[in-house]
């Protein structure tokens, strides 16, 4: 069983830099593909960024892609969200997410989730 936990949420303003991070317990991390979701009010789970075990890909949404960027500290379990030039439509719950043999953009796919990190940006 792994466990995953979400942190580094807040409060910011449009244009700032948010850095969120999950933390999975569990020895087999290094080899799971993870995962990073989101969930506005009133819309649906979707994918923001995604990162094989071995780091040699990555996927992105379009709508973050060339301001997010996701990371893996094999080392220290942990995943990485590095969120720049904020907009109010970021906006959300974040979520990730892992599994071992999927690292792609659908999030009922992923067998282990978080519970979230609340990203609030304000203009």
């Amino acid at each position: 069983q792994v466990q995953l936990v979400e942190s580094g949420g807040g409060f910011v303003q449009t244009g700032d830099s948010l850095t969120l991070s999950c933390v999975a317990s569990g020895r087999t991390f290094s080899s799971y593909g993870m995962g990073w979701f989101r969930q506005a009010p009133g819309k649906e789970r979707e994918f923001v960024a995604s990162i094989s075990w071995d780091v040699r890909t990555t996927y992105y949404a379009e709508s973050v892609k060339d301001r997010f960027t996701i990371s893996r500290d094999n080392a220290k379990n942990t995943v990485f969200l590095q969120m720049s030039s904020l907009k109010p439509e970021d906006t959300a719950i974040y979520y990730c997410a892992g599994d071992q043999y999927y690292y792609g953009r659908n999030w009922r796919e992923y067998v282990y989730r978080g519970q979230g990190t609340q990203v609030t940006v304000s203009s």
